[in-house]
């Protein structure tokens, strides 16, 4: 799956808004966010095979980017007072 489907703005699009503000008010939110988007570059290189990775390595990133899903979506919702 490409880089590009598990932007944030994509996985999220209701949130557009709280994604822009967040990223620019709230250091936290920022750096879950930095980490999830080169946690998310990482898989693509491997799955592109320009970094090769073991089935393992690559089952851990995947669980470290749904983790650092989890924790957006729910700074997200109470961004968005949902």
């Amino acid at each position: 799956m490409s880089e590009e489907q598990h932007n944030l703005a994509n996985e999220f699009p209701e949130f557009k808004e709280q994604i822009h503000t967040l990223k620019l008010g709230d250091a936290h939110f920022r750096k879950l966010f930095e980490e999830y988007h080169d946690t998310t570059k990482a898989i693509s290189r491997s799955e592109q095979r320009l970094d090769i990775l073991t089935e393992l390595e690559e089952e851990r990133l995947r669980k470290v980017r749904l983790s650092l899903k989890d924790q957006l979506f729910g700074m997200l919702s109470k961004a968005a007072g949902k």
